[in-house]
């Protein structure tokens, strides 16, 4: 395993080489692979959801990629090299994971998850953050959903948090309501964002309560959004015609039709 990781880091050495490397290679920067870095971690995610193992092998590799890439990049600029990533993520994990590597223990997995977030702050302060707040840290280049529910799970932490999912419920309800009456009362966008805004924060929240996964939930709601409407549209192929040529309530019809029948 180690003389394939290492082959990997020489081919990325090569392809980044000014004389004899892949012009499109030597061309890039940490901003311009950024974009390519989190689409190869939606296709592992994609693969895992797919249960495609085949696939999840070959998507872990493209993500590998992105790693020696990224720290190729940084041992040209002389800031750091794949070996001190791994050393990095090697000490994190055996300073954060104490009942694992230490002496410690735990009553239960909410105190874990404090002290867990208590060894991040204590990190955080170490390298002269001066951010104390329980939500610092929190990257602002998380999907938003994502984002949501951590910034949810810190507020959480220290006791500001619903009991269970119910009022969280009565919440949304309360939410949609407003986005309704901003609707009626010819609410500009701006207004209208921030309501609805508000619906899809407090979804996320309901999500969290669940032990639901929000990004995995949505996934699975496109995909089967995907299905029904791909398998309308073979409907209307089978009968020769598109399916635009149908009227809303046809459409409406052949969605009911296609969701009985398990699409």
């Amino acid at each position: 395993m180690t003389r394939h990781v290492e082959e990997l880091i020489a081919i990325m050495a090569r392809l980044r080489d000014p004389v004899n490397g892949c012009p499109w290679d030597v061309r890039q920067s940490f901003a311009t692979i950024a974009p390519y870095t989190i689409e190869e971690a939606y296709e592992v995610a994609d693969a895992i959801d797919r249960g495609d193992m085949h696939d999840l092998r070959d998507e872990l590799g493209d993500l590998l990629l992105q790693v020696v890439f990224h720290a190729r990049m940084a041992e040209e600029a002389g800031d750091f090299a794949f070996g001190d990533v791994v050393a990095a993520i090697c000490d994190k994990m055996e300073r954060r994971h104490p009942h694992v590597f230490g002496d410690v223990t735990h009553e239960s997995d909410a105190a874990r998850s404090r002290d867990w977030d208590r060894l991040k702050a204590e990190e955080r302060a170490a390298k002269g953050g001066e951010d104390t707040s329980a939500l610092a840290g929190i990257s602002r280049g998380l999907p938003e959903w994502q984002r949501a529910v951590k910034l949810q799970k810190r507020a959480a932490n220290v006791g500001f948090d619903w009991p269970d999912h119910r009022p969280v419920l009565d919440k949304i309800a309360e939410e949609i309501e407003e986005v309704r009456h901003e609707f009626d009362h010819g609410a500009d966008e701006e207004r209208l964002a921030d309501e609805i805004g508000d619906v899809l924060f407090v979804a996320a929240n309901l999500a969290r309560h669940a032990k639901v996964d929000v990004s995995r939930a949505l996934r699975g709601a496109n995909a089967k959004f995907e299905r029904r409407f791909r398998a309308m549209e073979a409907i209307a192929a089978s009968e020769g015609r598109e399916l635009s040529s149908y009227s809303l309530e046809a459409q409406e019809a052949l969605w009911v039709r296609v969701k009985r029948e398990g699409a």
